[in-house]
């Protein structure tokens, strides 16, 4: 493999960047998603017992001693539970923006490698392409050596850009797919907290 990489040259190096880069980010991602993740029917369920029983300030502690997103917006929508429903709503909306930035930042310079990896591998195949015929040229003969010696190193590029492309992509669908789901979560009990509000209200 350390051969193919230095038969390859120096656009391997850049490639190699976008593959570190990006497996750095991955990692960081994988961390924090996965920190981010709580059982949001249980953390629903312990908040309204809370509310119910304690108040809003038992709830608002419980949301305080939780990591994740869902308890971030639930923690800004208690703490203008008095002012009524509408301004709750307008709180959550405004963390869960804050929140999906959270989730998503570092996705687009993952998107960036996956783009940037093969197209550096074609630039640097078509690149080993013209050395190649520059050595035809050179030689003033065609010899299958010369031919395929010359395009098969053109090639690596490619075959390395390509292979760092399809690892950065299974991750990044991978987080995706998870920010994907959290926001559903997010969503899906953030009405049931105002639901829940709500028919406090009403009770008095």
């Amino acid at each position: 493999m350390v051969e193919y990489f230095v038969q390859g040259g120096e656009f391997m190096y850049p490639i190699l960047a976008c593959l570190v880069l990006g497996i750095a980010i991955s990692i960081e991602r994988f961390i924090s998603l996965t920190r981010a993740s709580v059982n949001t029917r249980k953390f629903l369920a312990r908040v309204t017992t809370a509310l119910d029983k304690g108040g809003t300030e038992a709830a608002v502690d419980v949301c305080q001693k939780t990591k994740g997103p869902v308890a971030a917006i639930f923690h800004a929508g208690l703490l203008r539970a008095e002012r009524g429903a509408e301004s709750v709503e307008k709180a959550i909306a405004n963390a869960g923006t804050i929140e999906m930035a959270f989730l998503e930042r570092g996705m687009i310079w993952l998107s960036t490698f996956i783009t940037i990896a093969p197209m550096l591998g074609f630039t640097g195949t078509v690149r080993g392409m013209v050395v190649a015929f520059d050595d035809i040229r050179k030689a003033n003969d065609i010899q299958p050596s010369i031919v395929a010696e010359g395009i098969s190193v053109a090639l690596l590029t490619t075959l390395f850009g390509l292979i760092v492309a399809i690892i950065l992509q299974v991750f990044h669908n991978y987080f995706i797919s998870k920010i994907d789901r959290l926001v559903i979560d997010m969503e899906e009990t953030s009405v049931e907290l105002v639901d829940h509000l709500v028919e406090r209200e009403i009770r008095g």
